[in-house]
């Protein structure tokens, strides 16, 4: 039996569940000389009006006169293929495409001398399927082909065809307001900064770019899913959204490590262990992007996108990181300046001000990498656009915090302070603990 150990079934399901990603655009594959007993392509959130066009060609076997039954493509869900996994491990069958708990698309016994083929498989039963490509006589056989794969759903008026999963049809419309938002944020802090532009500094216009930077990525990701949607292509709105997610991306890292360092805020200069960290933080969002763009572009299906997830993953939490330490070295700085100035007051708000800002970053980098990648996992297929709400609303959450903490002031609170208030944030000092990680 091709499938003999436990462990052999253990990394075909961890592929499977690799292969999540509801790209749902139509998917053009080339196969080459490929053995994998799974190879695994998109992933879909099907209603009881679901299509798959399937179109295969320029099939090549490196070995004939084997029972091709075990060979083809198949639809299944997460929880049928634990099922057939221990199918499999008792000897119940002997191949995948055997089990009666997946949706048998088409086998290669039907080939005869064809070298391709086509076929619509509908799909009435809703739920999230994963079409699927199973080669059980993977020591025999290698597999060559092209591979065309179209999934959507048919409106129930129209009948016209949304190629965009069950539980994303409405993402266009979602990252459409929210891009309205950020405009309007945008134009706001532009009002801010004209009645306050006595006391304005350099990062509060970098912060007007990292507002409008933002607003254009959700404006192309939402005109990219809706070309997805009607047509199931991107038609170069993709390239547009890789563009200003990237410049979204460094703006926004590097926003963090100058406002950590107090830049413009305590000081008109970065110091050379701050700006290493900038030079970290700007290569790594390149390769964070590179490798997103990879993703996105190859699919599951690919032998290295499982290792480009992973390089994207570490990029990501080592700038999450990286962002961390200027912040907490201005907090170190303060600390000490409070004791040798003479300014209690003023050192004790900087202080609590730059605590704020580091609690609220670790809250932010732990609710869109952490809490946002558990609730998408563990909610319904049909609800997988609240995962992007959540995510949406706490980035919102964090621009607007950051914005009205370090907004421009006429009247410095910091210096407006009287006799008493200078005492008691003298002894306030002087009572708090030190600042631990």
């Amino acid at each position: 039996m091709a499938f003999s150990t436990r462990s052999v079934f253990l990394s075909l399901f961890l592929l499977f569940l690799s292969a999540s990603v509801s790209l749902a655009e139509i998917r053009f594959t080339e196969v080459r000389s490929d053995n994998r007993p799974i190879i695994p392509f998109d992933e879909f959130g099907f209603t009881h009006t679901g299509r798959l066009e399937l179109n295969v060609s320029k099939i090549s076997l490196s070995a004939t006169n084997l029972d091709l039954t075990k060979v083809g493509f198949f639809l299944c869900t997460r929880d049928s293929w634990m099922h057939v996994l221990q199918q499999l491990e008792d000897g119940d069958v002997s191949c995948a495409l055997l089990s009666k708990l997946v949706k048998l698309v088409y086998t290669f016994d039907k080939l005869k001398d064809a070298k391709g083929f086509s076929t619509v498989f509908t799909e009435t039963d809703a739920d999230q399927f994963t079409l699927v490509f199973a080669n059980c006589l993977q020591r025999q056989l290698s597999v060559s082909m092209d591979v065309r794969s179209a999934m959507y759903n048919l409106d129930g008026k129209s009948s016209r065809r949304d190629y965009l999963s069950a539980g994303k049809t409405i993402l266009p419309r979602i990252y459409f307001l929210f891009s309205l938002v950020y405009f309007a944020l945008g134009g706001l802090w532009v009002s801010v900064l004209y009645k306050k532009r006595l006391t304005v500094f350099g990062i509060h216009f970098f912060m007007l770019a990292v507002l409008i930077l933002k607003a254009l990525n959700l404006l192309c990701e939402a005109e990219d899913k809706s070309y997805i949607k009607r047509t199931g292509s991107a038609h170069g709105w993709d390239v547009l959204f890789y563009i200003f997610s990237f410049l979204k991306g460094i703006t926004l890292f590097t926003l963090i490590v100058l406002i950590g360092t107090g830049w413009s805020f305590l000081k008109p200069y970065l110091q050379d262990k701050e700006k290493k960290v900038l030079m970290i933080v700007i290569p790594l969002q390149v390769v964070a992007n590179i490798a997103q763009v990879a993703i996105d572009e190859s699919g599951p299906f690919a032998q290295d996108w499982v290792t480009w997830k992973q390089v994207f993953l570490l990029v990501d939490v080592v700038c999450c990181c990286a962002v961390l330490f200027p912040i907490v070295w201005s907090i170190k700085n303060l600390r000490e300046a409070a004791r040798t100035d003479g300014k209690a007051a003023v050192n004790l708000m900087k202080l609590t001000l730059f605590r704020q800002y580091y609690v609220v970053v670790i809250c932010y980098i732990y609710f869109t990498r952490v809490v946002v990648y558990a609730l998408e996992t563990i909610t319904s297929y049909r609800y997988l656009w609240t995962s992007v709400v959540a995510a949406e609303l706490a980035t919102l959450a964090f621009y607007m915090f950051t914005g009205y903490k370090f907004k421009p002031e006429a009247h410095n609170p910091y210096f407006v302070v009287d006799d008493e208030e200078e005492e008691a944030a003298a002894e306030a000092l002087k009572l708090e603990d030190e600042f631990e990680l």
